[in-house]
């Protein structure tokens, strides 16, 4: 029997399950207690719930019904990395319905540690707790730069900015350490690294929607200030907008597939409001999972490995980040950050 796999990162539920969640997600990187406990506050404001998982459930039945319709036998289980459905769970139970091989395919279009090799790092700790039922998983390709994942963006883009005569496009995506992000490419294959992937994202959207001028910037970083992250941040780069006069800025989450919490806070509630401040009207484009495309775009990744469907790509960017079992794609690619002692 074959299956899908959708492997996600999670998030709570209700209120009680915030603070475990955060534990999950900080565990080992010696986050200190007064930051947990302010990104608490952040999900605690909004009902202790995180939208993730209603937003996997609701995309998970859109690609359940592509599937259905285009005859592709194949069941779609949900697991997370950071909260229930948890991922060692998921994979027991689809050992024990006799899967004996599923495609993954992670939320995520990028490569780097955290959008990429951890997902590696899940599948493999998911199998070793199933032990020898574990079914084979073969994970699927990045997407960044998938002609349906462009044109969503495009589209919601051109939905954003309807009635502004003049906007500034900015891009965002969430940021990383410098030196996570210059490990984050395969060094044979020239440095495909995940801040260069989000600009060719940025790059294919801006031009299909027709603007030559644009803006990449970066979101959610959590790491202590004396650790180089990848900059400009999105609230400082408004400042910066507003000093120069812009009247209007649409800001597009190219970083992220689905409108979670870090996308609900730091753009909808943070951005929108230090925009406001400035008198500057401000627009955020949707990202796509609740776009019927990205349930044709997931069906599109499931047939190049089942039919050998060409891999449709609008950069020359390697098709990275496809694995089995776990293993990297590349020696040397999206290592994770040695933490100094």
């Amino acid at each position: 029997m074959e299956a899908l796999l959708w492997l996600s990162f999670g998030g709570p539920e209700k209120p009680a399950d915030v603070r475990p969640f955060l534990e999950n997600v900080t565990r080992g990187r010696g986050v200190p207690p007064e930051r947990l406990a302010e990104v608490e506050e952040h999900y605690q404001s909004f009902g202790g719930v995180s939208p993730i998982n209603e937003l996997n459930r609701g995309a998970i039945a859109r690609v359940a019904d592509v599937l259905a319709r285009q005859e592709i036998d194949l069941p779609v289980y949900f697991g997370n990395r950071n909260w229930h459905p948890m991922v060692e769970d998921t994979v027991a139970r689809m050992a024990a319905d006799g899967v004996r091989r599923a495609l993954v395919f992670p939320t995520s279009a990028y490569g780097g540690y955290s959008a990429c090799r951890q997902y590696d790092e899940d599948i493999a700790r998911a199998r070793a707790s199933a032990g020898e039922s574990a079914p084979e998983l073969v994970k699927l390709r990045q997407f960044f730069d998938h002609p349906l994942f462009v044109a969503a963006f495009a589209d919601a883009v051109r939905t954003a900015a309807a009635g502004f005569a003049e906007y500034r496009l900015v891009f965002t995506a969430h940021s990383v350490p410098m030196a996570a992000d210059a490990a984050s490419g395969p060094p044979a294959e020239g440095g495909n690294r995940y801040s260069r992937q989000v600009a060719e994202a940025a790059r294919l959207v801006a031009a299909l929607v027709g603007v030559a001028d644009y803006d990449v910037v970066w979101q959610s970083r959590s790491g202590p200030p004396q650790v180089p992250w990848l900059e400009p941040d999105i609230l400082d780069h408004l400042d910066v907008l507003a000093g120069k006069g812009v009247r209007a800025v649409v800001v597009c989450p190219v970083g992220f597939v689905s409108d979670h919490l870090e996308v609900v806070w730091d753009l909808d509630t943070e951005a929108a409001q230090r925009a406001a401040d400035h008198g500057m009207a401000f627009a955020r484009a949707a990202a796509p999972s609740a776009d019927p495309r990205f349930a044709e775009l997931v069906v599109e990744l499931v047939r190049e490995h089942l039919e050998g469907l060409p891999a449709r790509k609008l950069s020359t960017f390697p098709a990275a980040g496809c694995t089995v079992n776990g293993a990297p794609c590349a020696e040397g690619c999206c290592e994770p950050q040695r933490r100094r002692r």
